[in-house]
This record gives structure tokens, C-alpha cells and sequence, in this order.
């Protein structure tokens, strides 16, 4: 007796998959998650890049950025490079930390301008620093 398929045809006759299945988190992504994925895509690094980085599994930092618990402790110092911050930085949301480290008074147009570079994907800093090195190289050569 040859045993019938009860459950009509199959799957992937009836419901192809198209791979535009869109994700809703169920849940609030936690602060930590949140400042660590801040930082890592302030970095231009993909999930991917930075596990590669680390020496862990992408699923590792998945993790790391749904949940409130900060990576293991002998990971922090690579994160921290990786993401071009401190230690500190990546435990604790430094925007809204008073810093009192820096000086008072108001701000120079070039440090305002580099705190914005500060915040561009890795590779569009490198872009300009090159351009920034050739033209503060320039005006040595003309100075001297």
C-alpha cells in the first residue's frame, strides 16, 4: 500500500520563497544592543566583518546587539579598536555622559568638523584623511 499525502501539495508548489520575508523584532532593542549597533555601523562594518575581526561568530554579535549584556571581557580592548572607541565607550552611551575632560568655551569650526568625520563609516574617514594629509603636507612645503 503506497502511503497518500494527506497534506495536500507540497510547500513549495503552494508558497515559494522569495526571500523578501520582512523581520519585526517582537521587542525593543536594548540600550547596550542599540550603542553597540550605533557603533558598529558608524564603523562601516557588517555583523559579518567585525565576528571575522573579533574571531567569533556573526551570531555573537547578533547577540551582543539585542541584548542588554556587553561582550566578554577579553573581547572589549579588539571591539574598542575595531569600533574606534574605548573600552568605556562601548559600555557606556559616551552622548549622554558628561565628559569632563573637555575644555569650556565654545567650539573650533575644525574640531566641529572632525567630530562630524568622526561619525562617517571607516572607509569615508580614510578618504579624508588622505585629503586632509596631502593638502596640511602642501602648505608645509609652502610654509617652510
Amino acid at each position: 500500500m503506497q502511503a497518500q499525502n494527506v497534506l495536500g501539495p507540497p510547500l513549495a508548489k503552494t508558497c515559494p520563497y522569495t526571500g523578501l520575508v520582512p523581520h519585526k523584532p517582537s521587542k525593543a532593542r536594548p540600550a547596550q544592543g542599540a550603542h553597540l549597533l550605533r557603533l558598529r555601523k558608524s564603523a562601516g562594518l557588517t555583523q559579518m566583518e567585525l565576528g571575522e575581526f573579533l574571531g567569533v561568530p556573526h551570531s555573537n554579535i547578533v547577540f551582543w546587539e539585542w541584548s542588554d549584556k556587553p561582550p566578554r571581557s577579553d573581547l572589549l580592548p579588539k571591539l574598542a579598536q575595531a569600533l574606534n572607541t574605548s573600552v568605556e565607550g562601548l559600555l557606556v552611551d559616551v552622548k549622554n555622559k558628561p565628559d569632563f575632560t573637555k575644555r569650556s568655551g565654545p567650539v573650533g569650526e575644525v574640531q566641529r568638523m572632525f567630530e562630524e568625520v568622526r561619525r562617517l563609516p571607516r572607509h569615508q574617514q580614510r578618504r579624508l584623511i588622505e585629503t586632509v594629509s596631502a593638502l596640511l603636507n602642501e602648505y608645509k612645503r609652502k610654509a617652510s
